[in-house]
């Protein structure tokens, strides 16, 4: 496996691993354990292969043999499928860290955000991948509880145990000279 350390993001091989188990389940392909993790899913098959399995036809053709354009394409195809399916476009990986395994574990990170937007889709009943996103927790407050919370001083405010700065004087004194 390429784990050169690089300055995109760090690698996390249990991680990599979790998300190859989950990808085995959900599509039910075998995968080869010989190759590794972004050689995998270099090509985009598998990725659109996944994504059919979890929103059927999001990618109706992808190219299982090709060039490198055929393949950059499959990639390109499973990025916008992602961000119909919901997963928040910050999260989306760039299609040079995966092709040109710019930062893998970016791509990684898309799809522990792809396991966890499918708690958000009541049609798909697992597996799924990454904890479950929290949920609304509205409070509601009575006027005296909102009353009673003005009187308390935050400890963010902090205290300065009645120092000032009166008496302060770093350097020179500003001078300002008129008419020359």
């Amino acid at each position: 496996m390429n784990t050169t350390k690089s300055s995109a993001g760090k690698r996390e091989p249990e991680k990599e691993n979790e998300v190859l188990e989950w990808i085995k389940e959900v599509t039910g392909e075998t995968i080869s354990s010989d190759l590794p993790y972004e050689d995998i899913l270099r090509d985009g098959t598998v990725l659109c292969k996944l994504m059919n399995k979890l929103s059927p036809g999001s990618i109706p053709k992808f190219n299982q043999n090709g060039g490198q354009f055929k393949f950059m394409e499959n990639i390109s195809k499973f990025q916008e499928a992602c961000k119909i399916y919901g997963v928040p476009e910050q999260d989306v990986f760039q299609t040079s860290d995966l092709w040109e395994r710019k930062d893998v574990a970016m791509v990684t990170t898309t799809l522990f955000a792809l396991g966890r937007t499918t708690y958000k889709h009541p049609e798909w009943q697992g597996p799924w991948l990454g904890p479950k996103p929290a949920s609304q927790n509205r409070r509601t407050f009575t006027e005296e509880q909102l009353r009673a919370g003005e009187a308390v001083i935050g400890l963010q405010y902090g205290t300065n145990k009645g120092a000032t700065q009166s008496g302060q004087s770093f350097g020179a004194t500003r001078k300002i000279l008129l008419g020359k």
